[in-house]
């Protein structure tokens, strides 16, 4: 295993660029029976991306080359919703997306992101290498698309903010706070009464730098990577949402793969799933180190009183009504009765 540390997720782009997109360059053997493009749209030295690299270099050698997968890192070919559509079409064959922007296609992807529904990662991939993945891959693919059976991680969600910790669902009143464009992030926060204000992950920062907005919630890898620890003081450790990456496949291309093919890549694809998960749990702990040493104040938080708050507010019984009692009760085997 490649040992993952914050310096290699910060490692210049374009050298780990050039080891992904040109590593089918130079064989000397027969053209692939199969050419698939691969694409992702995080940075060129993130862990999904140099675990996806691993198992596409395993599936190739394996293969003796007649699979042969290409990765495009950073939104190369596209926006999410763009890359999203040529997916669909079979521009592309495969894609890591993740489910509370998939959710625009399929409704339930978005199920694991609901607010304070799991404690930890233990409960997390119970649930979803267990029924509640399930369901949700059920879901994907009658879209025509296959999801891989083990998802990516991207990590629990926490709040920064330049101005005050927030500690209890009462700090959030008022409180302007970026979310991303997405009905459950706004629909959370403003059951907890803030003033949540829709923003672009690309005017993000400047949005804080301005004061357009207070605080944000990103995983612990988004805060450093956007360097959104220049432009805020504390880090409330809410845990509010966990969110992960399906790794996405067009199900006709997927079909055309003879099945040792398409035993193979799954073998590996799923390998380097696992592999990225550890790769990001070794990486929360150093980061919270190296944010400490910029200056960053963590605050820990009782979850408790937010799931309270938002049960009053009927945020729960609102996306229970949303996603249906099948879905929701699939959820709640895992996380405990929320609505």
């Amino acid at each position: 295993m490649v040992k993952m540390t914050r310096r290699s997720l910060m490692a210049t782009a374009s050298g780990a660029a050039a080891g992904v997109t040109l590593f089918g360059i130079g064989r000397a053997q027969a053209a692939p029976e199969f050419s698939y493009k691969f694409a992702t749209n995080l940075a060129a030295d993130h862990p999904l991306n140099v675990r996806a690299k691993e198992a596409a270099d395993r599936i190739r050698q394996e293969s003796n080359g007649r699979l042969d997968i290409q990765l495009f890192p950073n939104n190369q070919l596209g926006s999410d919703t763009d890359t999203l559509s040529q997916l669909r079409s079979g521009g592309l064959e495969f894609f890591t997306l993740s489910g509370l922007i998939l959710s625009t296609l399929v409704p339930v992807a978005s199920i694991n992101g609901i607010g304070f529904a799991f404690p930890d990662y233990p409960a997390v991939w119970k649930a979803m290498d267990g029924d509640l993945g399930a369901f949700i891959r059920a879901a994907i693919a009658k879209s025509g698309l296959v999801a891989m059976e083990h998802i990516w991680d991207n990590g629990f969600r926490h709040i920064s903010s330049s101005t005050k910790p927030i500690l209890t669902p009462a700090d959030l009143e008022g409180y302007k706070i970026r979310v991303p464009v997405s009905p459950l992030w706004t629909s959370m926060f403003k059951s907890f009464g803030a003033s949540p204000i829709s923003i672009n992950a690309n005017e993000m920062y400047s949005a804080l730098q301005t004061k357009i907005a207070d605080g944000q919630e990103n995983p612990l890898a988004a805060i450093w990577t956007m360097r959104v620890f220049e432009v805020q003081k504390y880090i409330s450790l809410t845990g509010h949402m966990w969110d992960g990456y399906w790794l996405l496949a067009n199900g006709k291309a997927w079909q055309a793969l003879p099945d040792d093919l398409r035993a193979l890549a799954a073998k590996h694809l799923n390998a380097s799933a696992l592999d990225q998960r550890a790769d990001l749990e070794k990486l929360n702990v150093s980061l919270q180190k190296d944010l400490a040493g910029k200056g960053i104040e963590f605050k820990t938080v009782d979850k408790e009183p937010f799931r309270q708050k938002l049960r009053q507010a009927g945020f729960f019984s609102e996306w229970k009504g949303k996603y249906g009692d099948e879905a929701w009760s699939v959820l709640e085997k895992f996380t405990g009765k929320i609505a």
